[in-house]
């Protein structure tokens, strides 16, 4: 009998066969910046991109700062919940365990990151979406060491996948002299170089196990308020807008062409201009009265970057379309997730399980820190 268990200790250990039988539930894992982010950068100690002051989360739980850039949810929050999944924890929470991981997923998102590597390096610590991927690696051989290696395959290939970055790349890196690529590249190099980045990355999550997945393009970023404040005009930035635009064109033609090239994948781009575009556009078709400037904010002195505790509030956060400079508030936030609810058919899980899978997932939108 002792050398029999032996030889299945010996197997387990050499097949990755795992001695737990997982009933897995569908879970999702995010990779995204500061739209996403629900806490990670809380955790990076010099990050300069934070939420982790009030009066960020005042609308949410206990009132809080709980590492979202919002007032309240995000719009991940807000279509997981509708679709019945779970809310996926920061990687670096630290109650995060294998248990929690299946049982909620994973969501990797940090303010300031961006596709490439260089994006963001002036707030000094941030996820790029490279180094969100290696943290997954991390992840699953952590899932594979609980379950086992054919376990955790099906786990992996079962659950959702959301990839939203993007505006970082443009609004702190391109556009910014401060970075050699807004010298380095012209508009249409920079955008080879960032859409080839891209595409290069979702393969690397498709041989990681990644089947279902949506990359969510950019909304009009010329249209957040700092942007706003930066112009001459107080309008949007129509330039910025240009380069969202030609972005989405770009990288939907990558992930539709990596959904028909790469087997058994499931690939969708999720366009969001429109829908953040009209609320912006048209603020009181849907409750709000103010779109170009945040409510959180500095007084007079603008741009204030981020809320802080001195910073004075709106008096309804219900009519603002923007929570600070860059992000937008839960209400809006609420707004966008309902409208792409529609736009994208997103269904319950329990409603799509049974049938042929397709990416219902979780998105963020668009502008960014």
């Amino acid at each position: 009998m002792k050398f029999d268990f032996a030889i299945v200790i010996i197997a387990v250990s050499m097949l990755g066969i795992g001695l737990e039988r997982c009933d897995c539930k569908m879970v999702q894992f995010i990779f995204g910046d500061s739209l996403s982010d629900v806490g990670n950068n809380i955790y990076l100690s010099k990050s300069l991109a934070q939420a982790s002051l009030p009066w960020y989360g005042i609308d949410m739980g206990n009132g809080l700062p709980n590492g979202r850039f919002s007032n309240g949810r995000t719009v991940a929050d807000i279509i997981g919940d509708n679709m019945g999944l779970p809310r996926p924890p920061a990687f670096l929470d630290p109650s995060l365990t294998e248990d929690v991981i299946l049982e909620n997923g994973v969501n990797y998102a940090s303010g300031g990151g961006g596709i490439l590597n260089e994006t963001g390096s002036f707030f000094i610590q941030r996820f790029s979406l490279y180094k969100q991927i290696e943290l997954f690696e991390g992840t699953q051989e952590l899932i594979r060491s609980k379950i086992g290696k054919v376990e955790a395959e099906k786990f992996f290939q079962e659950a959702r996948y959301v990839v939203a970055l993007g505006s970082n790349d443009f609004i702190n890196n391109y556009l910014m002299p401060l970075y050699s690529d807004s010298w380095t590249y012209n508009d249409e190099t920079f955008m080879d170089y960032l859409v080839g980045t891209l595409q290069d990355q979702l393969k690397v999550l498709h041989g990681l196990g990644a089947r279902q997945l949506m990359v969510f393009g950019l909304g009009p970023m010329g249209c957040i308020p700092l942007q706003r404040v930066l112009s001459t005009s107080g309008n949007c930035q129509e330039k910025t807008n240009k380069l969202a635009l030609n972005f989405n064109k770009a990288s939907s033609k990558v992930v539709n062409d990596l959904g028909k090239q790469l087997p058994n994948s499931s690939y969708r781009f999720g366009d969001a201009y429109d829908v953040v575009n009209n609320v912006i556009s048209n603020p009181s078709k849907y409750g709000f009265e103010n779109a170009d400037s945040p409510c959180c904010s500095f007084g007079r002195i603008r741009p204030a970057l981020t809320c802080i505790p001195a910073s004075k509030l709106c008096k309804d956060r219900s009519k603002y379309v923007f929570w600070d400079e860059y992000h937008p508030s839960d209400k809006a936030n609420e707004m966008i997730a309902t409208e792409l609810i529609k736009k994208f058919g997103f269904k319950r899980v329990d409603q799509t399980q049974s049938s042929s899978p397709s990416p219902e997932l979780a998105p963020s939108p668009t502008s960014d820190d």
